[in-house]
């Protein structure tokens, strides 16, 4: 049997050194945080953050939470959800390692069909290297 590959890997093993030289990105970050967030892969939405402030619906105040602790909080938020769809409305760079994008959330509650709305703001932290997840704001 021979061993060979596709022409579609091909086409990725070219674009290898392009994707990555693109992580470090603004834009990447924030595509990746959304898709995280669409998918309630909370953990990957907070990999690589030393701390992550929260404002959400049921918690009292605004708190900065190791990645672990902002992690369960936003699965519990998550969890009984069923998202419909997670749109970029902007981003804003406010300083050269700090910048935030707004995003518009709906979504259902498991066991109902009423479609809610939401903004969530995600602030963004350069770290090193990469652009990291630093805060997320709920806002009906």
């Amino acid at each position: 049997m021979k061993l060979g590959l596709s022409l579609a890997g091909l086409a990725l093993l070219s674009l290898a050194p392009h994707l990555m030289a693109q992580g470090g990105t603004l834009d990447s970050a924030v595509e990746r945080a959304r898709l995280a967030f669409h998918g309630h892969d909370v953990p990957a939405l907070v990999e690589g953050s030393d701390t992550v402030r929260l404002s959400i619906p049921g918690t009292a105040t605004v708190v900065s939470l190791r990645p672990g602790q902002a992690q369960r909080l936003l699965e519990q938020y998550l969890g009984p959800s069923e998202e419909r769809g997670l749109t970029l409305v902007g981003m804003r760079r406010l300083a050269d390692d700090h910048a935030y994008a707004e995003l518009e959330r709906s979504y259902v509650v498991k066991g109902t069909s009423e479609e809610r709305r939401e903004r969530v703001i995600l602030g963004f932290r350069w770290l090193g290297q990469t652009w990291c997840l630093r805060e997320v704001r709920v806002t009906p």
